[in-house]
């Protein structure tokens, strides 16, 4: 980033959502990306335009969320490999930057997205893990992880997804791709896998909130597959709470 020119920096970071109102700014709240803009611009003297690669939703999670930081014309002599040091010095814990790397000005770390990879934690012990508060949901009742492996695996593949859509939401493609559907248990954490070329609205939270009601044997895991053909909002499960969804990966 020495000298003069247009710059535009992908970043990648990594944050606990528990104490913000999700990614996006919004006005009065507390969110990842005013965050960061207060940490860009305390490093660089000036508000720079900061674009993610998704809208995750307050007290959702990212093991790797991406962003841009348009520079445009700056000068500074910080080599890009120092960024992340320096900006994760400005952030609260519970934020952290990790990676830094130039990327062309028509990059968008959205559109340009070719998949994305999501984790949902679920704490399936008699008790609550208190070092799991706010970041797994905690389902004290029997759940049978066969019977919700076999469910999810009915997710696999091109289906028309309107049935695991927020009934708010105003998407009206509603196809997706799925290319991962997992889970799987180590001890009494339970964590389902999901990876596809894009999500609707509370997608991966109400999907794994049908699979909560196979292993727990509320519906047989075929049933998951009627559910997709039905489109119907109505049929699939309860939305499951914010705390057990990350964003794991993101596909360029």
């Amino acid at each position: 980033m020495k000298g003069y020119g247009s710059v535009k920096l992908l970043l990648k970071i990594s944050y606990l959502g528990s104490a913000y109102n999700g990614w996006q700014v919004q006005k009065d709240r507390k969110t990842v990306q005013k965050t960061m803009q207060d940490a860009v611009e305390t490093a660089f003297g000036k508000r720079f335009p900061i674009t993610g690669c998704s809208r995750t939703d307050s007290g959702v999670h990212a093991n790797m969320f991406c962003c841009t930081v348009e520079f445009g014309d700056i000068r500074t002599s910080i080599p890009i490999e120092k960024i992340p040091v320096i900006l994760s010095r400005l952030l609260p814990d519970d934020i952290t930057v990790y990676d830094a790397c130039r990327v062309p000005d028509s990059f968008h770390p959205r559109y340009d997205a070719t998949g994305k990879e999501y984790i949902y934690l679920i704490w399936n012990g008699a008790v609550k893990n208190p070092f799991l508060t706010e970041r797994a949901m905690f389902y004290p009742k029997p759940l049978d992880v066969n019977l919700m492996n076999e469910a999810a695996r009915c997710f696999l593949g091109k289906h028309n997804f309107a049935s695991f859509m927020s009934s708010g939401s105003k998407i009206t493609d509603t196809i997706r791709r799925i290319d991962t559907s997992r889970v799987e248990r180590e001890g009494d954490k339970i964590m389902f896998t999901i990876a596809g070329n894009g999500f609707l609205y509370n997608m991966v939270r109400i999907m794994a909130g049908t699979l909560i009601e196979a292993g727990s044997g509320k519906i047989a895991p075929n049933d998951v597959s009627e559910i997709i053909r039905a489109c119907n909002r109505k049929k699939a499960g309860a939305t499951a709470p914010s705390c057990g969804l990350y964003l794991n990966r993101v596909f360029y």
